[in-house]
């Protein structure tokens, strides 16, 4: 009987396939469904390929390399203990580095009347100030920090005579300007 039966539907295959269900036909299946399956049915399915996946992680590992080189480098580059290397020139280095600060608060207020000697003598002490960074950065790798330190107070020690130095020119010139101001007056 079953051999009669798929002879049967293999001669009229054609006419069991000219039958179709109507569009809304899955539309009203669905409304008789729990709505944790009709949610299911709406959701893809996503799935990465292995190229895709290598990709990430290589560009997570590198990110994460950039990041740790980027860490180990601000290590070595961090302050320095002076007080460990030497606490006398430790304490040389704050003395002069508040000093240095004064004194350019003081070069700033009496540069007023002449902004471009004011600029001039900036652009010295920058050169020096570059100098001295330059040493505090080599100072955490070099191999004789009490050297690099005592040139670095030496630095400092050079930057205050300079600025003594450019305050004494400033004040000579604002004196040589009143006693003109004053001559004239008494013409």
């Amino acid at each position: 009987m079953s051999k009669r039966l798929e002879d049967f539907i293999k001669m009229n295959r054609e006419e069991f396939d000219d039958l179709e269900p109507s569009a809304d036909l899955w539309a009203r299946i669905e409304k008789h469904l729990p709505a944790e399956i009709s949610v299911l049915k709406t959701r893809e399915t996503k799935t990465f390929s292995l190229g895709f996946v290598l990709r990430v992680a290589a560009t997570i590992v590198v990110v994460m390399g950039i990041g740790f080189a980027l860490y180990l480098r601000n290590e070595k580059g961090g302050k320095v203990d002076l007080e460990a290397i030497n606490p006398v020139y430790a304490k040389q280095e704050i003395q002069y580095t508040s000093l240095i600060e004064s004194k350019r608060s003081e070069l700033k207020v009496l540069a007023k009347s002449d902004p471009q000697l004011y600029k001039d003598f900036s652009s010295q002490i920058a050169e020096m100030d570059s100098t001295y960074k330059q040493l505090n950065n080599d100072l955490a790798t070099s191999p004789n920090q009490e050297r690099v330190l005592h040139e670095m107070i030496r630095n400092l020690q050079i930057q205050t005579q300079v600025l003594n130095q450019q305050l004494q020119v400033i004040e000579q010139m604002n004196d040589m300007k009143k006693a003109q101001q004053n001559d004239s007056k008494n013409i």
